[in-house]
């Protein structure tokens, strides 16, 4: 059954969604020389967190695959441990320029009301199906 654009499920507009924030982070990132999860990685250094914990939604677990994403930060001279370098801050506050002004331009069209209220309603989407998966 086709479904025109504005009668499409949730589920459709999420992955449409996550596929082209997907594609504009490949795109931004792939210009500086970094995959997403290294600009994850870059970015947790500068958390709370060790970047092992903020990293692990999107990882398996495994270190080696950890150390694929940190490594090269390492080389960069970006990194030292779970640690950003003088250089790393650099490059983290250059790329977060870069980032901010990607989400704005994502943003465009769209009130701070309507961004808490869909996060809200997805928030409550997905506390729904964890609830109903005990």
């Amino acid at each position: 059954m086709y479904m025109s654009d504005d009668n499409k499920p949730i589920g459709w507009w999420l992955k449409e969604l996550d596929r082209l924030l997907e594609a504009s982070f490949e795109r931004l990132l792939a210009a500086e020389g970094l995959t997403r999860r290294q600009w994850q990685a870059l970015n947790a250094a500068a958390g709370p967190e060790p970047i092992a914990v903020a990293l692990a939604p999107f990882l398996s677990g495994d270190p080696a695959e950890l150390a694929a994403v940190t490594d090269p930060l390492a080389e960069h001279g970006w990194l030292s441990g779970d640690e950003l370098t003088q250089a790393g801050q650099v490059a983290l506050r250059t790329l977060m320029t870069k980032v901010q002004a990607q989400r704005e331009q994502m943003m465009t069209g769209v009130t701070d009301d309507e961004y808490v209220a869909t996060i809200a309603v997805l928030r409550k989407m997905a506390g729904n199906l964890r609830d109903s998966a005990v």
